[in-house]
């Protein structure tokens, strides 16, 4: 099974290179990279390294520009590839050398095409939720119905952070998977795609997309073999006031979106989840009143405000840019 790999930058010219040398190194080559540059066209860093290198790597590597944010390029990207198989590769991922061998040879076993989706191991996002103090908080407030990495609370409309899952062997069925570094099935994208609610900042994109995949009747696996790294590089990222809304408001579309319509109840769950996160934020400010920490607290605040009293009118002016 070919793969195509698709991959959205921005002002990542150091962490592209880093990139294809650790694709190249795959067990299993892709057939093609496809790397869509979201920086204004005056920005030529990236574009210029790819054209003085693209020859030296064992894959085609195809070079295109597209604004919009991280959802908008993939969805380009998608249109431009030829494999059976779509892996969703972030520019500052590394990938162990048999990543893709792990994850190709349970798509070839899965004969009836249930698998939608299969995502990778962040070796470098392991963690003990009772070493976290917030999320043994969470377990005493009971603001949360459950805490099995990968799931999606359905009742409070929160992704469970999938670095809690221990180190394990094999696949499991989990509701939502990054995309950092997940391999699709080419043909969901008739049907799906990432949506345009998620352009400029993309944040809950990818856990969107997989729970539409699941909900269209595809299986979403874990695979604990297949390794990776993100190196969570600061570069390109937008700014602690945009963070902190799209905190809410991302999370309430999704939300709505996969639930809808919300209940009473669920809705008083999503918001009480939220003014605790308001509250906890605002104490780690008053302790530490970095200007980063007070504009991540100024965007939270303005998310909740659109999310309860703006909501109707931000989405149309979202879905309607023009």
């Amino acid at each position: 099974m070919q793969i195509s790999v698709v991959t959205p930058t921005y002002y990542r010219y150091k962490e592209v290179p880093g990139l294809l040398e650790s694709l190249a190194r795959q067990t299993n080559l892709p057939n093609e990279i496809i790397l869509v540059d979201g920086a204004p066209l005056q920005e030529k860093r990236t574009e210029e390294w790819v054209k003085t290198n693209k020859d030296i790597f064992p894959f085609k590597i195809k070079y295109y520009r597209k604004t919009g944010g991280t959802a908008i390029q993939r969805n380009y990207g998608i249109d431009k590839v030829n494999g059976q198989l779509i892996a969703f590769i972030d520019d500052d991922v590394r990938l162990a050398p048999d990543f893709f061998k792990h994850i190709v040879s349970y798509f070839n076993k899965d004969t009836l095409n249930q698998i939608g989706g299969i995502t990778g191991y962040k070796t470098s996002h392991s963690f003990n939720m009772e070493n976290r103090a917030r999320w043994r908080w969470y377990r005493r407030l009971r603001l949360l119905s459950t805490f099995t990495p990968s799931a999606y609370d359905r009742k409070t409309g929160y992704p469970i952070n999938a670095g809690a899952q221990p180190f394990f062997e094999g696949v499991r069925e989990v509701d939502i998977m990054t995309s950092a570094c997940t391999v699709y099935r080419k043909e969901i994208f008739t049907e799906l795609n990432f949506h345009p609610f998620f352009r400029d900042y993309g944040m809950l994109e990818d856990n969107h997309l997989a729970l539409k995949c699941k909900k269209a009747g595809y299986k979403n696996l874990q695979c604990g073999d297949a390794h990776c790294e993100e190196l969570n590089a600061t570069s390109g990222r937008s700014n602690s006031f945009i963070i902190g809304q799209k905190t809410c408001l991302n999370y309430y579309f999704v939300f709505n979106d996969i639930e809808g319509p919300l209940s009473l109840k669920q809705k008083l769950r999503f918001f009480s989840f939220q003014f605790f996160e308001l509250f906890r934020f605002g104490f780690a400010a008053l302790k530490h009143p970095e200007k980063k920490r007070l504009n991540y607290l100024l965007g939270k605040s303005s998310g909740i405000y659109i999310a309860l009293f703006r909501w109707n009118y931000y989405c149309h002016k979202i879905l309607n840019p023009n």
